[in-house]
């Protein structure tokens, strides 16, 4: 007898799915707007059968049935098609009958995820909504020993230096001996961070690019955005806007041969150049871009073949110590710009921080050095790397500034911060501590990506689909249908107003100290937390 249906393993009913498809059949008009737009095709249109049975009215008469069908949406229950959770469906249904809602119950789609034996892969960033930067406090309010500032009439000079800084008596000594000073540049203490050209999509690099060219040029703000690894479009290689950009090159050195081919025709040199060695939301494990989102226009700009995925490499293949690679690596792209332009590595926030950095201070072409903590985002990252790896920036930053302090070379080689800076929303008050713990700037990334763009990943696993190139708002999308969606000007736009706000509320921040002429870099008496050991750990007051 054959039977009547199987179950498998993976089989899983709507109640299991983290979230779940709210559909009013009476306001329902079927458009088919819902199903149409979902980037995951979790809802389809569907042939419903419903059974109708009437009560009898009298006790002679028996109750009657009726079998009727209609048509209507219906949630999709496969891993492959589960629910995100993006609310696209909401947005562009014109009568409000459909809403995802999250589950009330344990997610038991965690369980079920691994088809084929492929460990999670998301995008986003880690599901931990807390912040340690968050509960710092600026604690020191001048009031007449130092008068305070008002931030609405002062002037302020919101500028931080990104390049090897050498003290008065280095300088008059290298140029006595061979004229050449290591390259600085003055920028603006918020950088935005490493994202690719691929990672995201053609719309939303452009509106990051125009908003930064609109601040500079227009609002004065020299404000940096790093490309990531990937290169660069060759038209923006060959405009006076490079002078903005701060090239990234990684293990995977896409791109790379057409910026080579682009040197000799280049109108400006490049802000700095950044060597990623790691990142911090997935130390030890190299950058991805799955095949999704590799086209024909990302191929041909990073020179592979087109619908392969690209793994960068944990490390880089050539390079095995940190000497190595500051002797190879950071002089040879120093070399490639005349010693013109700053160069820098980007590392994980780990244990080993401090022997980089120790090496770093060795080598007159080191420019810097940016961190990244464990909260930083990405496009595409296992689950366990983002979760269960990595180290907190803050402390990370300060082990690094008093380090430098022991040395005496605080002043001379810049620390730029990222990974979670904004997390929470409260970027302004994130950048202020990490600077106060000893960075010399910060560099953000999915902030902007929120704030700018109207991202709808959160850390409660909302959405985050980056990696497979379905971003529902077209921001991290390579399909035209998708990344249309996004209007470039109005990402310029926001970010334009994202800067001006963060300006605004870091000068509230810096007014009290009475400093207007420069960021307070590791000011650690200016900030305190509630927290005992946090503050014996990071060397600053314990309040409450």
């Amino acid at each position: 007898m054959e039977p009547m249906g199987r179950i498998d393993p993976s089989t899983l009913s709507v109640r299991d799915l983290p979230w779940q498809v709210l559909w009013n059949r009476e306001t329902c008009t079927l458009c088919g707007k819902c199903t149409a737009v979902c980037p995951v095709q979790a809802v389809e249109l569907a042939v419903h059968r419903k059974r109708v049975v009437t009560a009898a009215v009298g006790l002679a008469e028996k109750p009657s049935q009726a079998v009727g069908l209609y048509h209507g949406i219906r949630q999709r229950t496969d891993a492959a098609h589960a629910c995100v959770g993006c609310g696209m469906c909401t947005l562009v249904c014109p009568n409000g009958a459909i809403a995802p809602a999250h589950s009330d119950e344990a997610d038991k789609l965690r369980f079920h995820v691994q088809q084929g034996g492929e460990p999670r892969r998301r995008g986003g960033r880690r599901n931990d909504p807390r912040s340690l930067l968050d509960a710092i406090k600026f604690v020191r309010i001048s009031m007449l020993t130092d008068p305070a500032l008002d931030a609405g009439r002062h002037e302020f000079e919101l500028r931080t230096l990104l390049g090897r800084i050498l003290p008065p008596e280095e300088i008059l000594k290298v140029t006595k001996e061979n004229g050449w000073v290591p390259p600085v540049r003055e920028i603006y203490p918020l950088v935005i961070g490493s994202m690719s050209f691929g990672a995201l999509s053609p719309t939303m690099w452009e509106g990051l690019q125009m908003g930064v060219a609109y601040l500079n040029e227009e609002l004065g703000m020299p404000v940096r955005i790093c490309t990531g690894e990937g290169g660069c479009p060759p038209r923006l290689l060959r405009s006076r806007f490079l002078k903005y950009v701060i090239l990234q090159i990684a293990s995977g050195y896409f791109g790379w041969d057409e910026i080579l081919h682009a040197l000799p025709e280049m109108q400006e040199d490049p802000c700095a150049i950044e060597i990623k060695y790691g990142q911090g939301a997935k130390p030890g494990d190299g950058g991805l871009l799955m095949w999704y989102k590799v086209n024909r226009l990302i191929a041909a700009i990073r020179g592979v073949p087109a619908g392969v995925s690209l793994p960068s490499p944990p490390t880089h293949q050539t390079k095995y110590s940190i000497e190595e690679a500051v002797a190879k690596m950071i002089q040879s792209m120093a070399m490639a710009w005349g010693f013109r332009v700053p160069v820098y590595p980007k590392i994980s926030a780990t244990s080993t921080t401090l022997a980089v950095l120790n090496n770093l201070t060795r080598n007159p072409y080191a420019g810097g050095l940016a961190i990244d903590g464990e909260d930083g985002g990405t496009g595409a990252a296992y689950s366990v790397s983002m979760d269960h790896m990595g180290h907190p920036i803050a402390s990370n930053v300060r082990d690094a500034y008093l380090n430098l302090v022991k040395v005496g070379k605080q002043n001379e080689i810049p620390i730029f911060a990222g990974g979670g800076v904004g997390k929470n929303g409260n970027l302004a008050a994130n950048a202020a501590a990490l600077i106060m713990l000893g960075a010399s700037g910060v560099q953000t990334g999915k902030y902007l990506m929120q704030a700018a763009a109207g991202c709808l990943g959160s850390e409660h696993d909302r959405c985050n689909i980056c990696n497979v190139g379905r971003c529902p708002k077209g921001i991290t999308a390579q399909d035209p249908r998708l990344y249309r969606r996004l209007d470039p000007e109005k990402v310029a736009e926001r970010l334009v107003d994202v800067f001006k706000g963060f300006d605004t509320e870091l000068k509230k921040i810096v007014a009290p100290l009475g400093r207007s002429t420069s960021l307070p870099i590791g000011m650690s008496d200016a900030i305190g937390i509630a927290d005992g050991h946090a503050a014996e750990r990071l060397k600053i007051k314990y309040v409450v």
